[in-house]
């Protein structure tokens, strides 16, 4: 295992001048720090377009918009689909969307496509391969 180095990574909005610090032991392999640098780049980008918002209404929106996806994907990274589940019930009936309207979609499309989906969709464990396209 290679040894991590304690190091920071500083990524500035010139819009607003919002500046995000990142500190921690980073692994030593040059994909993973571009990740790291473009990970923090976006997230200062976005946290300096919110608090750009000018109405306090909708920049309190978009913070919690950014919270629930963040915390969507920390939860698919951890590969909790019990928490992804609940997270994007939240997020549907935020929008109006009811569980059993979600529950309708979802038996309309295993209606028309049936229970292995249709073309192009990832096979089902345990169902046919689907062969890679001819290039």
């Amino acid at each position: 295992m290679l040894a991590a180095m304690a190091e920071q990574y500083v990524a500035s909005d010139k819009r607003t001048g919002l500046e995000v610090a990142v500190t921690g032991e980073f692994p030593p392999h040059p994909d993973d720090r571009v990740r790291i640098a473009r990970t923090t780049q976006l997230f200062t980008r976005l946290m300096s377009t919110i608090l750009a918002t000018e109405s306090e209404s909708q920049r309190r929106e978009r913070f919690f918009a950014i919270e629930t996806q963040l915390e969507l994907a920390d939860a698919l990274i951890r590969e909790d689909l019990q928490e992804v589940q609940r997270l994007m019930q939240a997020t549907m009936e935020k929008m109006g969307i009811t569980k059993e309207q979600l529950d309708e979609i979802a038996k309309r499309i295993i209606d028309q496509f049936g229970p292995e989906g249709g073309p192009g969709w990832p096979p089902s464990p345990g169902g046919p391969e689907i062969p890679p396209p001819n290039n």
